[in-house]
């Protein structure tokens, strides 16, 4: 179903709340030097986007681009919940090509939510047979936003039991200036943690005093009261 662009940013206008917009822009950081400089919000609640995105999931391809090119937060955020859609929907065809057009387009996914609700759905999936060497050139890129695409796409592995590429990616970022990097990285461990506590616990054995502190706090999260005072005074 779609009626068109207009259409849709009409549907999702009359469901923006100003005041919610000016805490959106508040909470993703979006003044000046910050990380999320510049971002638009209407007050959208994401409810109500994710119910936009059922109504067009079958919305073309350019026209989620299209989407995904505004300076609307929002807009880009139902683009991504389409493509999402799309993407576990589709053929092998149609994966290749959401595949190709969300790296074409990453420079769009620039907020910490568009990145962690779709990094696993169409990078981490789309290579979860194929080469990871994709993911180890965005963990070295300049931008905030594919490194944190890296690392998040390593959700889908480790939640098949591959922690491979999460722990090879986690050494590269170790030292990333960026506490959302620290975030991510230490939310990944935390994960491994809830499935496989000796393999995490393998991990941090040697690096957890040369972590950032968010990365460490993150990652041991879910342990034993005794053992995460231990990590945190550096005796283990």
């Amino acid at each position: 179903m779609s009626t068109g662009i207009a259409g849709i940013r009409a549907e999702l206008r009359r469901g923006a709340d100003p005041d919610k917009a000016r805490d959106l822009q508040w909470f993703f950081k979006t003044g000046p030097g910050e990380y999320g400089e510049g971002d638009i919000f209407l007050g959208v609640c994401v409810p109500a986007v994710r119910r936009l995105a059922g109504k067009y999931r079958d919305l073309p391809l350019d026209e989620a681009v299209a989407l995904l090119l505004s300076p609307i937060h929002e807009e880009r955020l139902l683009a991504l919940c389409i493509l999402v859609g799309q993407y576990e929907n589709g053929d092998e065809r149609l994966r290749g090509r959401i595949y190709r057009l969300y790296l074409e387009n990453v420079c769009r996914i620039n907020n910490w939510d568009l990145v962690d609700g779709s990094a696993p759905h169409i990078v981490g999936r789309h290579l979860e047979r194929r080469s990871r060497a994709p993911l180890y050139r965005l963990a070295k890129a300049r931008s905030l936003w594919k490194r944190r695409i890296a690392i998040m796409a390593t959700f889908h592995f480790l939640r098949q039991g591959d922690f491979r590429d999460l722990f090879a990616l986690a050494d590269l970022l170790l030292n990333d200036r960026e506490d959302l990097i620290h975030k991510a990285v230490g939310w990944m461990i935390r994960e491994v943690g809830n499935r496989n506590p000796g393999a995490a616990e393998a991990f941090l054995k040697g690096r957890c005093q040369r972590m950032p502190r968010t990365m460490l706090r993150y990652s041991i999260e879910k342990f034993p009261e005794e053992k995460r005072r231990r990590y945190l005074l550096g005796d283990t």
